[in-house]
């Protein structure tokens, strides 16, 4: 009977101390979380950022200007800043068109990306495999795009970073304010943003696309009028907006054979933009990513627009004064 009690104890010591070890490592688990706010407004909680997955090419460029690029193993096909990472990184695949066995296969702690990826049922299934996913809406004005910038931050445990991050596009945004108030009296430019894949895909980008978003920050009127989204583009539609420039991204204008050829697409010649060549290319993510360097780009667009005649190209490699 002593026996029996003895191990009776020894079985409900164990238990006990079984219990209060696994309430010390919950403990501290959740001492070492971070929590951040989803585009949902869903509470995430973040245990790890020691294997990061990208899901597009404006959290790529954060995490990289966070200082956790190293964490970062694997992006996605639209990750093209710092210039060469996609092709170090294993891919993904794009944005839209996911696959969870993928992803699943570089082992994942954290998994960044826009709340529009696709198929939907992937994130489901990634977080079904345990793993913590991070969606966030993509910005479409400076403010937005700080409090990505922080959240970001926060999320990999790199805050002070992202402040760091966030005054710097201050600065420029404080730049570009100076150069609006100069222009304050005088007539708006009418900008028409191109998207161009070849002859095969000619559209047209509205007020409610990161480009057209960009047109209302640097002050210039969008040609497209209250097109949204994006809408194949007609000579007939071009002729009639009579835009005093072209913006394209600088792979659009590659694609059709640089701007000889863009002026041979019907229409295009017979407006103020094509008379005068104004035609203004920027890097796609540089200017449509609202990332660390996009006030920089909404300053590059401004000098394309307002202060060069003729063609301007900015890539955003560069520093700028």
């Amino acid at each position: 009977m002593q026996i029996f009690r003895a191990n009776l104890f020894k079985a409900w010591a164990l238990s006990v101390s079984i219990f209060i070890l696994f309430g010390i490592i919950l403990c501290l688990a959740v001492a070492g979380s971070i929590e951040v706010t989803d585009a949902e407004g869903k509470t995430v909680v973040i245990t790890s950022a020691e294997r990061i997955v990208s899901l597009n090419g404006s959290t790529t460029e954060i995490l990289f200007a966070l200082g956790v690029g190293d964490n970062v193993v694997g992006c996605d096909a639209s990750s093209t800043y710092p210039k060469g990472v996609k092709d170090k990184l294993p891919s993904v695949g794009y944005q839209y068109g996911l696959n969870a066995e993928g992803i699943l296969s570089l082992n994942p702690t954290l998994i960044i990306g826009r709340d529009d990826v696709r198929p939907p049922q992937v994130v489901q299934q990634l977080r079904m495999a345990g793993v913590t996913v991070l969606l966030l809406k993509e910005p479409r004005s400076f403010e937005a795009a700080k409090q990505r910038l922080l959240t970001i931050g926060k999320a990999v445990g790199h805050e002070k970073k992202a402040k760091e991050l966030t005054k710097a596009l201050d600065t420029d945004i404080e730049k570009l304010e100076a150069k609006l108030a100069s222009r304050k009296e005088t007539p708006k430019q009418k900008a028409l943003f191109l998207y161009l894949r070849g002859t095969q895909t000619t559209l047209v980008l509205g007020t409610d696309t990161a480009p057209g978003a960009m047109f209302d920050i640097v002050g210039a009127e969008n040609a497209a009028g209250n097109i949204k989204g994006s809408k194949p583009m007609t000579a007939e539609a071009v002729i009639a907006a009579q835009p005093d420039v072209y913006v394209l991204f600088t792979t659009s204008l590659k694609s059709i054979g640089g701007i000889d050829g863009l002026l041979k697409l019907p229409g295009l010649a017979h407006t103020p933009a094509g008379e005068n060549k104004r035609i203004v290319t920027l890097d796609g993510q540089y200017l449509a990513g609202f990332g660390p360097r996009s006030g920089r780009a909404a300053l590059d667009l401004f000098r394309g627009i307002y202060e060069t005649d003729g063609y301007f190209v900015a890539t955003g490699d560069e520093e700028r004064p």
